[in-house]
């Protein structure tokens, strides 16, 4: 997050605990693609890293592995995994089906302390310039949005795609433009409790990004370029 962020947006955010901390550093890492699918890397080697203890980062690679983010198995070096259009495809789906669902709930009693932790994202993401916290604040949002909804089963399952949506935007390279616009006229919508209109900024907001994730190339063949 940019050092610089307002006295408000600091306020309105929730200061993070240690191991939220240290979470929101090694992905940033694999979004950055400082650690990604040809890494070798252990517990130890990610603590020495990270500055850590090997069981907190055991318990972030944990976490990332509920979210798909890492694939751990029994005898084998952690490793980040590998996705494919398909995988990718199938979990666009599922998420646009959960998220506009949580979307619609979202407006139907907004509270002025969620909105404003919304727009406080919305304005760390605008002023971050590095890929990978600019990709997990950008998910962070949607995040944010689905615990309004106050449906903690939908919002559990929309936290295990919105990770592995940012892994796949620096899996594929893609070109992304901002999105901090988009998000600005969803909370709009939102505030006004204008389920109509968020639903319908929300999917054009997905179609956007299934366009991009679902047309691109791999990373192999393409410039590597900020999103």
């Amino acid at each position: 997050m940019n050092s610089f962020a307002s006295s408000q947006t600091l306020a309105a955010l929730p200061f993070p605990s240690p191991a939220d901390n240290l979470y929101s550093r090694v992905f940033d890492a694999i979004l950055e693609q400082r650690i990604d699918t040809t890494s070798r890397f252990t517990e130890e080697s990610l603590a020495q890293m990270f500055g850590a203890r090997r069981s907190d980062i055991r318990g972030v690679l944990t976490r990332l592995s509920h979210q798909h983010v890492i694939v751990l198995r029994t005898n084998h070096r952690p490793r980040v995994a590998a996705l494919d259009h398909e995988q990718t495809r199938q979990m666009l789906h599922a998420r646009r089906l959960t998220e506009i669902t949580l979307v619609r709930l979202a407006c139907r009693q907004p509270r002025m302390v969620d909105l404003n932790r919304l727009r406080a994202l919305i304005e760390s993401e605008r002023s971050c310039t590095a890929r990978g916290p600019a990709i997990r604040l950008s998910g962070e949002f949607h995040l944010q949005l689905a615990e309004m909804a106050g449906n903690a089963p939908l919002a559990h399952f929309l936290g295990s795609l919105v990770p592995l949506t940012s892994l796949a935007i620096a899996y594929f390279d893609v070109h992304l433009e901002s999105y901090c616009e988009r998000h600005e006229e969803i909370v709009n919508a939102v505030e006004c409790g204008n389920a109509v209109a968020a639903e319908a900024l929300l999917s054009q907001h997905l179609d956007f990004l299934e366009e991009a994730l679902l047309h691109s190339g791999t990373r192999s063949g393409q410039n590597r370029v900020a999103g």
